[in-house]
């Protein structure tokens, strides 16, 4: 069995007395090593460890060595792909382990030493932490020549659409990681947690709703819920933005923003760059309107272009049932201060078209993805053609689609009978995945569940200025140690208590409110969140 060098083979006991390894003498002894099919409750014909190596590297200013173990769990489907997993092992366990989720769609492995979503530069990661840590591609490999988290062509397998959309995945790399944590350490965590953000949000909200056991704790960033919901207000914008002379150029873009702080950022008692209050923010894009309406110059926006900034903002329904039983999308919070004009993000430095341009927003190229292999399976088919309002032949792939995509089961209940803590957090300024959706996920919890109950075992705040994943320059680049105030909660039974989010670009703070709390300045140095106070 190889050992690690200078780690020995350190032991401890379990509450039972038995012996189980601190650190992980059997890393090489994993290589190779076949995963039961009966390992994972969920169909598949096992797996296998692909290989095994001793890694020693800078983690959060700290050396920390390692066992990384990269495995495959094979599907019943012989033409689907594999999941690829990743499991990090590392010497000094702390008997704890972490799951991550990953992005878009997914189809990497997400970094195993990397932080929680809006974790703080300041705290250790998890792998610091000595935490086992272990995430998955979601069962599909990106192609190499695809943007990142853009591949949506696995689409057209159904385990591998099942594997990614509905999170069959997430349950098989959950029991595949801990046969592998079993077999290395001789005994199992104490504590599992689970940590995502956008695409990873929703998959840490489905496995709270799914398996309400399988997770003692959950960081839910973004989480783009309702996942399907939100593909079809995308390609209704998509549409809208494709019309000629709608697209607002980058001028336009830093116009429409720089007017909204103009007009909003005052509402919470001081002038810091942040709209702290955006249902408080009424911001009427006509009041930019070109003389006459048509396109003058980058001062002032043309009809075209109001049309579609309206569109981006306001709620968008459509007349017609889907079996997951949603039947709109909120929008997203532009005329609250959000900045759309990230080139990647947002609205993009293009307007749609077909083929769809790379320099176009995210949105739209997820669109696009999304219509040739999730919807028609033709990687032909011009994504500008189907009408999110009016789909047509396309309506029963759509509803069958929703029950996949949608992980809207408000009824948490389980996930709180069996002590689970769940952590929400969204920026007030996300440009990708509303957080005005997050709200009304939040809100349908508290319905379905009762508001004392709720309180028991949920969080939710939004923080101001923060955008999609602190992408880019955000207003607000939010660093909040969510992982020690979970660890506090779900092991100590103490709630988070008075949390300030930190900004690190601006080197300021600001408390973080309980949603629909929102941190109002009341006096002294407006960099200091105990200059602020949480109100309604």
């Amino acid at each position: 069995m190889f050992a690690f060098s200078g780690a020995g083979a350190a032991t401890a006991t379990t509450s039972t007395g038995a012996a189980y390894q601190t650190a992980v003498p059997g890393c090489a002894g994993l290589d190779q090593m076949k995963i039961p099919a009966s390992a994972m409750s969920l169909p598949t014909i096992g797996g296998r460890v692909e290989s095994t190596s001793v890694v020693r590297s800078l983690v959060s200013g700290e050396t920390v060595e390692y066992c990384q173990v990269d495995a495959d769990i094979f599907p019943v489907d012989s033409s689907a792909p594999h999941i690829k997993m990743r499991v990090d092992l590392p010497s000094g366990w702390n008997r704890k382990a972490m799951m991550f989720g990953g992005g878009g769609f997914d189809g990497t492995i997400p970094d195993l030493t990397a932080n929680v979503p809006f974790g703080p530069a300041n705290r250790p990661v998890p792998l610091a932490r000595r935490y086992a840590t272990f995430a998955s591609d979601s069962g599909h490999q990106q192609s190499p020549d695809a943007r990142p988290t853009l591949d949506g062509s696995f689409g057209a397998n159904d385990e591998a659409l099942a594997n990614f959309a509905a999170g069959d995945a997430l349950k098989k790399t959950r029991d595949a990681s801990l046969f592998l944590i079993r077999q290395a350490y001789r005994t199992e965590p104490v504590e599992i947690y689970f940590a995502g953000g956008s695409s990873g949000g929703r998959e840490a909200l489905n496995v709270a709703q799914r398996w309400p056991t399988a997770f003692d704790g959950v960081i839910a960033a973004y989480p783009a819920w309702n996942n399907l919901s939100e593909i079809l207000d995308l390609g209704y914008l998509t549409q809208i933005l494709s019309r000629p002379g709608a697209f607002p150029g980058a001028a336009k873009q830093t116009l429409l923003y720089d007017s909204v702080l103009a007009a909003c950022d005052g509402l919470d008692g001081v002038r810091d760059q942040l709209v702290s209050n955006p249902a408080g923010c009424h911001f009427d894009p006509r009041a930019l309107r070109c003389p006459g309406g048509a396109d003058t110059g980058p001062a002032c926006l043309s009809d075209p272009q109001i049309t579609a900034v309206r569109a981006m903002s306001s709620a968008f329904e459509w007349p017609y049932r889907i079996a997951s039983g949603e039947t709109g999308y909120p929008g997203f919070p532009f005329l609250s201060g959000a900045d759309m004009r990230s080139p990647f993000v947002g609205f993009g430095t293009t307007a749609p078209a077909n083929p769809m341009p790379a320099t176009s927003g995210y949105g739209m190229q997820f669109w696009d993805q999304w219509v040739k292999y999730f919807l028609t399976r033709d990687a032909h088919h011009n994504a500008l053609d189907v009408d999110p309002r009016h789909p047509g032949e396309w309506l029963g792939r759509i509803s069958y689609l929703s029950t996949l995509e949608d992980r809207n089961d408000a009824d948490l209940r389980p996930f709180a009978r069996a002590g689970g803590k769940l952590i929400m957090l969204h920026g007030a300024a996300d440009e990708l995945v509303s957080p005005r959706s997050t709200s009304d996920y939040y809100q349908r919890v508290r319905d379905v569940v009762g508001a004392k109950q709720t309180s028991g075992f949920l969080r939710y705040y939004v923080v101001p200025g923060a955008n999609h994943a602190n992408f880019g320059t955000p207003a607000f680049a939010a660093g909040w140690d969510s992982l020690s105030a979970l660890e506090r909660w779900a092991e100590g039974g103490k709630p988070p208590a008075h949390p300030v989010v930190a900004d690190a670009k601006h080197h300021r703070t600001r408390p973080l409110c309980q949603y629909p709390e929102w941190p109002r300045y009341r006096s002294g140095d407006a960099d200091n969140a105990a200059s602020f106070v949480c109100t309604r």
